[in-house]
């Protein structure tokens, strides 16, 4: 004998591993644990980082999403400061106002008159805290709230104002209001084209907190908006103490010029998160969206403890495979081997016998099982699949129309009119659009309540689809405001159909109790004629309507050069 083979053998002896069965049994139990961990180990480390990216990406795309939706936001409100600036009632007002030599005769109705409408479009809209207008002296003339607050205004706001540069400050607590506002100036402008002074618009973050919350991070996701220095401006569960007070930590660790990678970290609240910073460029603000670490990679010990257990499994099959003959173990594996191979061939129906009550029967159960879960869930599936294609369908319905008369809503109309421009342009087929106003509304909302004024809404639009075509669309434009679109139809074919719908509203019995007579006034556009794009065509026929109310309401008034140039809507 060697002197190795004697060394070794009475190691084994001392660890009493003379018995052969012993010696294969360890053998196994080794050949099975050592690549086992190995592979363990090694798909932990590639599921960790398949995890870790995912997570990246997903609030990379989050921050990315979010910071689209505030500037689409941000947009939206600026333009329509620039069209509530340009309106006849501001501009008109403000010059008899600031007017040198104008007598308080004239000052005093004109500041009623902007007074009103500023506070009519400040209820309007929900993002609208304040509406306030300043005169180039930069005093307050007339305010949309019940009492003037300071307003903050940039030191070069008026040259900037002068050249039709927006103004946008950083957000900061209104301490009259106790909220978190941001201001938004645009300059006002005389028909002659004279600096008259700027339309301030105090905006809130109410709906830019709506987007936040609506973004998709489980449990413990959040996303904040951040200014430049990493205070907090608005997140869907921030107490109203920590906004514009707390910093939030990425402010140490994210880059000044560029979006930073995923990052962990402890946020202000003590808790281990993961996040990813978005900057955004026309304020310099940023969103930062996180999840806690602990949701993150619960899956990963979830797949630490499932390769214990795989293991643990292993080591006892292979344990039980070396005290048992070979052949009871490879017809099972076999048979398994062939049931797999039919189920990763689409045959659902496979059902294997189970022998014995051992691991191999359990497995054999578990696949049994396994494979019926796989055909009920495939059946399951085909079904979830067809009634999601309705649910879709109805979906697809609801986004596009109004919840309250059931016509269009303005998103769709608006993309419908984008489609009728292009296709006028290829086509040359000419179309008209109406705006239409109901008269006196408010006053009949106030003396029969809301509920009362949505039914007659609803009936209104039910007139609307009875008067027009197929091919025609009608939508809610806002508040008791439509807009109908005719396609491949002329300015006077458009007045003959406005008339029909104003005489038929004006006939129906719409009023409570039949008391007061409810009508409307249209304001009537042509495309081209009229507007050259869907905008300058929805302020034809805007500008329309404004002449048909002031000349008396329940009229029909036909969009021309000379209102266009009246009410200072270019083509």
């Amino acid at each position: 004998m060697l002197a190795w083979e004697q060394k070794i053998a009475e190691l084994f002896h001392r660890v009493r591993m003379d018995h052969i069965k012993r010696k294969i049994l360890v053998f196994s139990l080794l050949a099975t644990l050592i690549p086992s961990l190995s592979m363990g180990s090694l798909f932990y480390m590639y599921a960790k980082r398949f995890i870790t990216e995912k997570v990246a990406q997903k609030l990379g795309d989050v921050t990315a999403q979010d910071a689209r939706e505030f500037d689409l936001w941000l947009k939206e409100r600026l333009y329509e400061a620039r069209v509530y600036a340009s309106s006849y009632v501001v501009s008109e007002n403000l010059d008899k106002i600031t007017r040198a030599g104008s007598d308080p005769e004239t000052k005093a109705p004109a500041l009623y008159r902007l007074n009103d409408y500023l506070k009519s479009v400040g209820e309007k809209f929900v993002d609208y805290e304040e509406l306030v207008v300043v005169g180039t002296d930069g005093h307050t003339v007339a305010t949309s709230a019940e009492r003037i607050s300071p307003l903050g205004l940039p030191a070069d706001w008026k040259k900037r104002a002068r050249s039709d540069s927006p103004i946008m400050t950083e957000a900061f607590r209104d301490k009259v209001k106790n909220k978190v506002v941001m201001l938004l100036a645009v300059p006002i402008r005389s028909l002659g084209g004279r600096f008259l002074g700027a339309l301030v618009v105090k905006l809130n973050f109410h709906t830019v907190e709506e987007v936040l919350g609506r973004s998709p991070l489980g449990k413990t996701g959040q996303s904040y908006l951040m200014a430049r220095d990493g205070t907090l401006i608005a997140g869907p569960r921030l107490n109203p103490s920590e906004i514009t007070k707390v910093k939030h930590p990425f402010d140490a660790v994210h880059s000044a010029d560029s979006n930073a990678a995923l990052l962990e970290y402890v946020d202000f609240h003590g808790e281990k998160v993961v996040g990813v910073y978005h900057r955004m460029s026309q304020l310099g603000w940023g969103v930062v969206a996180q999840i806690g670490k602990n949701e993150i990679y619960s899956e990963i010990m979830q797949i630490r403890i499932l390769t214990v257990l795989i293991c643990l499994g292993l080591l006892l099959v292979i344990g039980l495979a070396a005290y048992i003959l070979g052949l009871t173990i490879v017809r099972p594996i076999d048979r398994l081997t062939h049931g797999a191979a039919k189920v990763a061939e689409g045959d659902l129906e496979v059902k294997l016998p189970v022998i014995g009550r051992g691991e191999i029967g359990f497995l054999t159960e578990a696949f049994n099982n396994m494979v019926a879960g796989l055909y009920k869930g495939q059946v399951e599936l085909a079904t979830i699949n067809g009634e999601l294609m309705e649910k879709n369908k109805e979906l697809q319905l609801v986004s596009i129309t109004d919840s309250l008369t059931g016509l269009f809503n303005r998103k769709h109309f608006m993309e419908v009119l984008a489609g009728e421009v292009a296709r006028y342009r290829r086509n040359g087929r000419p179309f008209a659009v109406m705006m239409i106003d109901t008269d006196h509304f408010k006053k009949y909302n106030d003396t029969y309540g809301h509920q009362t004024g949505d039914a007659l809404l609803k009936k209104i639009g039910a007139i609307f689809r009875k008067c027009i075509r197929d091919v025609d669309y009608a939508s809610r434009y806002g508040g008791d405001e439509f807009l109908i679109l005719l396609t491949e139809v002329e300015k006077a074919r458009a007045l003959e159909v406005a008339e029909r719908i104003r005489h038929l509203v004006a006939a129906e019995a719409l009023s409570k109790a039949d008391r007061v007579a409810v009508t409307i006034s249209i304001g009537v556009a042509a495309f081209p004629e009229d507007g050259d794009s869907p905008e300058a065509i929805i302020a034809s026929a805007d500008g329309a309507l404004y002449h048909a109310k002031h000349k008396g309401r329940n009229r029909v008034v036909l969009a021309s050069r000379e209102l266009r140039q009246d009410t200072g809507v270019a083509k």
